[in-house]
């Protein structure tokens, strides 16, 4: 077993615990304390010595499109899929990969396997079943076959709801879903959440708020994501989040007057409501196709969701002066909660190997995934197989 020593970090995790000294081994944390004895030089210790930098949890991207998406304005606007180094430089190292619009073209198959290449590649990767229609696509004949036989797949999701693009899923649709979720979760001690894609439509999160008067399913089910798209919409989450729900930000880019709260907006509102602390979430939708519309329903203009949007979301709201131990979590401890991945999202012995070490900046110095290193002092030390191929 390979063992690398950190030493020096100001470890956030997330709540402050001061400098401390890490010891990893076999993906893990195997040691951390405050006072260092000396290492048998027989152990063959890789040393890193972090100079008082801030050790975080590797963040957790809930919200990805790993294939690529897009598509919304023909073939050629399919996004390529991710190479594992455009999250490591970000700082994730724990990804939740989904279908969008076009779950035709691609398909859960090809989601699977991109999920496997990235754990070969060494990041963390799970992914949600089916996509934005009902009824969703699936490896086993259903939603409940896929998360129960299937390791990698956690929940359902991006199922799209208020939206345009979506097949308009009524509440007898969204409870089977939604049922089927919970059920699996508990048979598997996975997450069993129905991931919900929100769009621009006035109906907003009426869907879910019928779904939880009128089924006995807890609101833990129900994990509705670019609640900050409309300010209205976002006021509506903030009511689901006090009722147990777990909402989520999209960190995509908002122009200002713009009738939406970017995600640095969003999370300050959160933090500053009564709402608990730990209902909300942070993901980038990295990959996704960031299409706008016109009033005949052409795509007008886009962009493309960029894994960089967490750690610059993040420290725009250290910036704005929230303590780090208060804004890290809707990044790290909150989604490994709500994702019930126990081992990720905080630092502390027993936990996953997965840290990141920010500069003075707020950038990445050095990400460390699984126990081994995928950036060192600011630059990538591993790229995916085919990143550099021309």
């Amino acid at each position: 077993m390979n063992l690398m020593l950190l030493r020096n970090a100001q470890v956030h995790a997330p709540e402050p615990l001061g400098q401390q000294h890490l010891l990893l081994g076999g993906g893990r944390i195997l040691w951390m304390g405050a006072a260092l004895s000396e290492l048998p030089a027989t152990l063959a210790v890789e040393t890193i010595d972090l100079q008082g930098r801030r050790l975080i949890p590797g963040l957790i991207d809930a919200h990805v499109h790993v294939t690529g998406g897009g598509g919304e304005a023909g073939f050629r606007t399919r996004v390529p899929p991710l190479g594992v180094s455009r999250f490591t430089r970000a700082g994730i190292t724990t990804v939740i990969g989904l279908l969008g619009t076009d779950d035709v073209a691609r398909g859960p198959r090809d989601l699977l396997a991109t999920v496997y290449a990235l754990r070969e590649e060494g990041l963390s990767a799970l992914a949600f079943t089916g996509g934005y229609h009902v009824p969703p696509r699936t490896l086993t004949g259903s939603v409940r076959g896929d998360l129960v036989l299937i390791e990698a797949l956690i929940g359902i999701g991006e199922v799209a709801i208020s939206d345009h693009r979506s097949s308009q899923p009524t509440l007898d649709e969204l409870l089977r879903l939604a049922a089927d979720a919970h059920v699996a979760g508990l048979m598997t001690g996975k997450a069993g959440v129905l991931h919900l894609h929100l769009g621009d439509g006035p109906r907003g999160l009426e869907l879910v708020r019928r779904a939880l008067a009128q089924s006995e399913l807890p609101p833990r089910v129900f994990h509705p994501t670019h609640v900050n798209r409309r300010k209205a919409l976002f006021d509506e989450a903030l009511e689901l989040a006090a009722h147990g729900c777990t909402i989520d930000l999209t960190a995509f880019p908002v122009e200002e007057g713009e009738d939406a709260w970017s995600a640095a907006d969003g999370l300050i509102r959160f933090l500053d409501s009564p709402a608990p602390a730990e209902r909300i979430t942070v993901s980038s939708d990295a990959g996704g196709c960031l299409p706008v519309f016109d009033g005949d329903g052409h795509v007008c203009r886009m962009g493309v969701g960029e894994s960089g949007a967490l750690l610059e979301t993040l420290n725009e709201v250290l910036a704005r002066g929230v303590p780090l131990e208060r804004a890290l979590p809707a990044f790290t401890s909150n989604p490994a909660r709500l994702l019930r991945l126990a081992a990720k999202g905080q630092i502390r012995v027993g936990a996953d190997a997965d840290l990141v070490a920010l500069d003075a900046t707020g950038a990445a110095h050095d990400v460390i995934a699984g126990g081994v290193v995928h950036v060192r002092d600011g630059h990538i030390e591993h790229c995916g197989t085919f990143e550099n191929a021309i």
